[in-house]
């Protein structure tokens, strides 16, 4: 049986972003990296890194 397997990380390829699943608030998070926060351009129309090579669906 197959099951979906939503991402964890993401990050955006304009602004460089970064976002984890918070899986207790369900919604995405930004990311601290370095001491540094991550919430990237607060404009940036976010083009996030989810490409065609990324499948939910695990076994596919």
């Amino acid at each position: 049986m197959e099951g979906v397997t939503p991402p964890t990380r993401r990050r955006c390829e304009r602004c460089g972003r970064v976002d984890r699943w918070d899986d207790d608030t369900e919604t995405w998070v930004a990311v601290e990296a370095d001491g540094r926060d991550r919430h990237g351009e607060p404009h940036c129309v976010h083009e996030w890194d989810v490409t065609g090579s990324y499948s939910p669906v695990d076994g596919a």
